[in-house]
């Protein structure tokens, strides 16, 4: 259900709210602003034919959050500004098993801190998610490395890697360390002499 119509409830959503909100009265750049998009978006979004999601019981539902959302926008006047949108989610399995989510988003940058903790932490989802199926045959005996850093870095310190190596053993990518700042000279230089070269690219390097 979330792989079929996971992206388009929320596409029907904000299509939904714009022509609720556009027979509220507000203008088209009154709900651009509301909604964090442009004023052409909105004009398609209210022109266009209503998302068909293919479940009409979940239509219904998105369909009257909308104007739920709209009446209480319109309660607020244009000018209201959101500071942050609080998102609860949850999966129910077979079994009475249920995953919850409880997220909040409020638009904003993070910090130097936060940035590189979270840089950290994708940097070890990602090898998480390597095809090493693909990756063995290319993969030197005597292991390899990965590293990423934010698009301002200059600096070997500031390039995440992993201290030493990883390695195959039975099938499996082992890593003996967690990854941090400054721990690869060598694939430091290579990734900064990479992104030098060509900046649009993924800070990425193995």
């Amino acid at each position: 259900m979330l792989g079929q119509i996971g992206g388009r409830w929320l596409d029907r959503l904000l299509q939904q709210l714009c022509k609720e909100l556009r027979a509220q009265g507000w203008t088209q750049m009154q709900i651009a602003k509301a909604t964090g998009s442009t004023q052409s978006t909105v004009s398609r979004q209210i022109s266009k034919p209503v998302i068909k999601l293919g479940a009409t019981a979940d239509e219904a539902t998105v369909d009257g959050w909308s104007k739920e959302l709209a009446a209480s926008m319109a309660q607020y006047g244009p000018e209201a500004t959101v500071v942050r949108q609080r998102l609860v989610f949850e999966l129910q399995f077979g079994g009475g098993q249920a995953l919850r989510y409880d997220k909040t988003l409020t638009g904003m940058d993070l910090d130097e801190d936060q940035s590189t903790k979270a840089l950290i932490r994708r940097l070890d989802w990602a090898t998480g998610r390597l095809d090493l199926r693909r990756l063995k045959s290319y993969m030197p005996a005597v292991g390899m490395n990965i590293a990423t850093c934010l698009p301002d870095a200059e600096a070997v310190g500031e390039v995440a890697a992993y201290p030493g190596r990883m390695t195959l053993v039975d099938g499996v990518l082992r890593r003996h360390e967690t990854p941090e700042f400054g721990a690869s000279n060598h694939l430091a230089n290579m990734l900064l002499q990479a992104k030098t070269a060509d900046g649009e690219k993924p800070p990425f390097s193995i």
